[in-house]
């Protein structure tokens, strides 16, 4: 999540454990102290900032009150600093115990780093007419030895000669999808895997579809994170709340507070006033730190062209792609900039555009800090709007609260909410990216 910040210490290790048996009981084991999702109502004297600045997991909800996620200890703390908290939702949902013995997928259903890579790999082999499949470099423990993963990247398309090349001379335009940067936000990645499967099925048979992957490059980064992945699903019923990816190299945190904020660390406008290394948002030594970040804005860097020039200048009227980053949650689409308040040169026609989006999912379209009081320099989106002037946005999907809220909705509310809402938007997207500084209809 875009504006999620700073994790409570030692959250995830309190997050997984579960409480025993009472003796002769046949109930479920009731779990130890686990986190839920509050909403804040402030005191005078203090700020969102100021919880940020002390270590707490905020999160954004547009049109509502802060919520925090927080420990009973840290309600309590809370509570004794003058702030109203009312309980919105539980971070668990109920979910079947047994794991997948294959290890494809976890908590009801969604897809490990394994899952999506065997997939990756069965629709590039069933459709070579329509898939490039490539790894496009690894993940920190690849990198340092430690097992890990490479960095894949699908681009789907009808392949014609010189299409899905790693340069920006190919003459279709490019829609990027782009999931699961933070590893806990489970449905973003589940909606890339649905998303690849749409096209290739579809193609023949749905003529919207099929005109859309004959004139487009559809590429799909479906996990940008998957050392973090394979932390989140290591406890299938109760996923750690890993957001970052795992670089320990800094030292002197415990070990699901180590990594690097891969949502900071980009090489626009990186900030290392964003937090401490065990911080959720630790934007790492310096910008592009980790693998994960040269090989993803390696990648978009090969395939857009440069349309823009410096930070306060448009971008050119006939730059063409689209960019989507899925996080979750709230129920919003970010327009750049992230890491500031000043309008971005082409706020008009950014607005626009995801406003013709959020027509199809129901997201409202915010740009800055959204009204929440922080920012989010080093971000991937806006690197790419800032460095290359290509349109990028943040969806952040799903509610707040409810069984489909949270970093851990029930697998289900992939079919009930967030497929059906999304699916449109992804469409519009592809299609605008032809033309997407000009009013669609």
């Amino acid at each position: 999540m875009r504006r999620l910040v700073m994790s409570l210490a030692g959250l995830t290790a309190v997050a997984i454990a579960v409480a025993g048996f009472a003796p002769g009981s046949s109930a479920s084991p009731a779990p130890a102290v686990e986190p839920a999702y509050y909403t804040m109502k402030l005191p005078a004297g203090v700020t969102v900032a100021d919880l940020v600045r002390d270590g707490y997991d905020i999160t954004h909800g547009h049109g509502s009150r802060p919520t925090v996620v927080a420990t009973p200890a840290e309600v309590d703390k809370l509570r004794a600093r003058g702030v109203l908290l009312g309980k919105s939702g539980n971070v668990y949902q109920p979910v079947a115990r047994a794991a997948d013995p294959a290890g494809t997928t976890f908590y009801g259903g969604y897809h490990t780093v394994i899952g999506h890579e065997q997939h990756n790999s069965a629709v590039a082999a069933a459709h070579p007419d329509l898939v490039k499949l490539y790894d496009i470099g690894d993940s920190w423990r690849k990198t340092n030895g430690q097992g890990g993963h490479d960095i894949q990247a699908l681009c789907i398309t009808k392949l014609t000669t010189g299409d899905c090349a790693l340069n920006s001379t190919g003459k279709k335009p490019k829609f990027v999808l782009h999931t699961q940067i933070h590893a806990r936000e489970l449905s973003t990645g589940e909606l890339a895997y649905r998303w690849i499967d749409l096209l290739v099925s579809s193609y023949g048979t749905d003529p919207e579809i099929t005109s859309l992957v004959d004139t487009r490059e559809l590429w799909v980064i479906p996990m940008a994170n998957p050392d973090g992945v394979d932390v989140v699903a290591g406890k299938p019923s109760r996923p750690v709340m890993q957001r970052k990816n795992v670089d320990s190299s800094a030292g002197g945190c415990p070990a699901t507070d180590a990594g690097v904020d891969l949502n900071r660390n980009s090489s626009f406008q990186w900030d290392v006033k964003e937090g401490q290394p065990c911080d959720e948002t630790y934007p790492g030594s310096k910008a592009v730190s980790e693998p994960e970040t040269v090989a993803i804005q390696g990648l978009l860097d090969k395939i857009f062209r440069d349309t823009k020039g410096a930070v306060d200048q448009p971008a050119a009227a006939d730059t063409t792609g689209v960019f989507l980053s899925l996080h979750s949650f709230g129920n919003d689409i970010l327009a750049p900039y992230g890491y500031t308040n000043t309008d971005a040169p082409d706020k008009v026609a950014l607005v626009a555009l995801g406003k013709k989006m959020g027509a199809l999912n129901g997201y409202p379209v915010s740009t800055g800090d959204g009204g929440v009081g922080y920012f989010a320099p080093g971000a991937t989106d806006d690197w790419l709007y800032g460095t290359r002037g290509v349109p990028s946005f943040t969806f952040e999907v799903g509610p707040d609260s409810g069984t489909c809220g949270g970093f851990f909705p029930a697998y289900s509310c992939m079919d009930s909410i967030f497929w059906p809402k999304n699916k449109a938007a992804f469409l519009y997207a592809a299609k605008a990216a032809a033309a997407p500084y000009r009013t669609l209809p």
